[in-house]
């Protein structure tokens, strides 16, 4: 009986190390959000694809890993993601083909005549993962964070107080008292 008790103990101590693990990657992502509100680590940029696009590359919830780099790096026809502050303050993605790049401005232009420049270049699209953005989206969401992280790392204090009072309070001393 107690080795049963044992598999049981070091099972979910695993499973609760690999949420906890799980835990602490999002909440890294969450951290290193750009003033965009999309997660960045230096030159790297974690894109969900909210809405279909012209392109047949990326569908509505593709995740998509987006590497900036400098302006003269970009070439004419390259396929280029780009950030576009709308009139309330929000921000959209925009998705387009460069038709031109100015280098003396730090601007590019897609072949529909938009320009933007450098700052709100996000870059090209390097990896692509299918359908994962989709559940990105929702854990990274605010309500997504609280109910699949927050309340579940909640839960598990409590359990792991429950079982500290209990093994304080029912312990068994395995060793033998001497009189």
């Amino acid at each position: 009986m107690k080795v049963f008790k044992t598999i049981k103990t070091v099972i979910i101590s695993i499973l609760i190390l690999l949420f906890l693990g799980f835990t602490i990657f999002l909440t890294i992502l969450v951290f290193n959000n750009n003033k965009y509100g999309l997660s960045q680590f230096d030159e790297t940029t974690i894109l969900v694809i909210k809405k279909s696009f012209a392109s047949e590359n990326y569908k509505k919830g593709d995740l998509v890993i987006v590497e900036s780099k400098p302006i003269k790096d970009y070439k004419i026809g390259e396929d280029v993601f780009t950030y576009h502050l709308d009139g309330q303050g929000g921000v959209n993605i925009n998705f387009g083909r460069i038709g031109q790049v100015h280098e003396q401005d730090k601007a590019i232009t897609y072949e529909n005549g938009e320009t933007y420049s450098e700052e709100f270049i996000m870059g090209v699209g390097t990896k692509k993962y299918e359908k994962i953005g989709t559940y990105y989206g929702i854990i990274m969401s605010k309500w997504g964070f609280l109910f699949v992280i927050l309340i579940p790392n909640f839960f598990i204090f409590v359990y792991q107080l429950y079982t500290l009072i209990i093994e304080i309070k029912f312990r068994k001393d395995d060793e033998p008292q001497n009189a």
